[in-house]
C-alpha cells in the first residue's frame, strides 16, 4: 500500500520550492502560490506538534512504569 501522506509531503515540498524560486526572481505570487506557502507553514507546525506529542507519550510511558514499579515495592512492602 502506498503511503499518500509522504507522497502528499513531497509533492508540497516541490511546490513550495517551486514558489520560493519565484520569491528569489522577485516574482509576483499569485493565490495558488501564497497557498501553497501557507500550507507548507501549516505542515511545518503539524510536524512540531507530532513531534512534542511524542515526546510527551514516551514520557507518559515513564512516568507509569515508575509508578508501576513504586505500586510493585509497596504492595511487597505490605505482605
Amino acid at each position: 500500500m502506498v503511503d499518500v501522506s509522504a507522497i502528499t509531503y513531497d509533492a508540497l515540498r516541490v511546490a513550495a520550492e517551486h514558489v520560493l524560486a519565484k520569491v528569489r526572481e522577485g516574482k509576483r505570487l499569485g493565490t495558488e502560490d501564497i497557498f501553497i506557502l501557507y500550507l507548507g507553514t501549516i505542515v511545518n507546525e503539524l510536524k512540531d506538534v507530532r513531534s512534542e506529542v511524542a515526546r510527551l507519550e514516551d514520557k507518559i510511558d515513564k512516568t507509569s512504569q515508575r509508578i508501576d514499579e513504586t505500586n510493585k515495592r509497596i504492595d511487597e512492602h505490605a505482605r
